[in-house]
């Protein structure tokens, strides 16, 4: 069916098929507009049969749900807030987490928006505004601290969420994480068996979870193989790239130089290459790197050097399936994911 109206910004009269409705697909599928709402919702009452026939029918006709009529009928927005920090570990965490949350939420309905989440603001007023005016079903959001003031009032107001990071909190909350100790110590390992014996590793903040887990992981590593581990306190994962590249060159001109590094994510890897390539040092020769690896940007780096992996897309996709859960109502305990690093992997030239 097509109609006609009036084109204001050429003048004249157009034909355009007008946008197909909940109703327009009822009639094509040949079921009542209530089947069809509650198929393409999800609905496990209605038989997969018709969900398959009904969403089938939609795909073809392009139909949009309207979220305006959405929300004021079941009271939902079909919205998952993800907060996400633009400066931390960008080439790698908005790609493959982002695209891992598309794959999961993949024919729910839910689609996802994307709020700056900055460091030197208020964090915590973000997700409080977020819930008082309704413009999310669900959170997510990343850089999680030991008792984490979010995670707390979320708890508080039973507003459905999930944490990329832990918490230290006795109360069980819904999160994935990757477990960045184990990730430490196998670094540390591989450098020490490559014949390092002091190692250089710029960490996150402390008020950070993960910057905690890493910390541990590493000193236990160093302990127990008696070699030097150096933290800089001058610089951490979130300072400047020429501040970071200034603090390493100033400890390579020092009496004990680091001949081993560990590098918590790419945007540390490169930075790391850089410097050591301005400093006339060669991975695997007179020094040796030891990278975490969360997108194919690793490929690229040259020289190349070993990786230990973080499936970014699968931590997505397991985010994806710990939220419905959530908004559904599942116990809180059964929504903890830990995944865990898979490594060193050796590339040679």
């Amino acid at each position: 069916m097509t109609r006609k109206i009036l084109d204001e910004t050429k003048g004249r009269t157009v034909e355009r098929v007008p946008r197909p409705t909940l109703r327009t697909v009822a009639e094509e599928a040949g079921f009542a507009v209530t089947t069809v709402s509650r198929a393409l919702a999800g609905d496990p009452r209605i038989a997969e049969a018709t969900r398959m026939r009904v969403a089938d029918v939609a795909r073809r006709l392009g139909y949009v749900p309207n979220r305006a009529a959405q929300r004021l009928r079941t009271g939902r927005t079909k919205v998952i807030s993800l907060l996400l920090n633009t400066r931390h570990e960008f080439l790698s965490f908005t790609s493959e987490f982002l695209g891992g949350m598309s794959e999961g939420l993949a024919g729910t309905g839910y689609a996802i928006t994307i709020t700056a989440d900055r460091l030197a603001d208020d964090r915590f007023e973000v997700i409080r505004n977020i819930r008082r005016h309704s413009l999310a079903d669900a959170i997510v959001f990343t850089r999680t601290e030991c008792f984490d003031d979010r995670v707390r009032y979320l708890l508080e107001h039973d507003f459905p969420f999930a944490t990329h990071g832990r918490t230290d909190f006795t109360t069980p909350h819904p999160y994935v994480d990757f477990d960045n100790e184990a990730f430490a110590r196998m670094a540390v390992d591989r450098l020490v068996e490559k014949g390092r014996r002091h190692i250089c590793m710029v960490m996150p903040n402390e008020r950070y979870t993960f910057g905690q887990h890493l910390r541990f992981g590493a000193r236990q590593a160093a302990m127990a193989h008696g070699v030097s581990l150096t933290i800089p306190a001058e610089v951490d994962l979130d300072s400047e790239p020429d501040a970071i590249a200034a603090t390493l060159r100033a400890l390579h001109a020092g009496p004990d130089a680091p001949d081993g590094y560990v590098c918590v994510g790419e945007v540390m890897a490169l930075v790391t290459l850089a410097y050591l390539n301005d400093m006339g040092l060669t991975p695997g020769q007179e020094v040796d790197v030891v990278a975490k690896r969360a997108s194919p940007i690793s490929n690229h780096f040259r020289p190349r050097i070993e990786t230990i992996d973080e499936d970014l897309r699968a931590t997505g996709r397991a985010m994806a399936e710990v939220l419905l859960a959530r908004i559904s109502g599942a116990p809180m305990e059964e929504m903890q994911v830990l995944l865990k690093p898979e490594g060193p992997f050796s590339i040679s030239d």
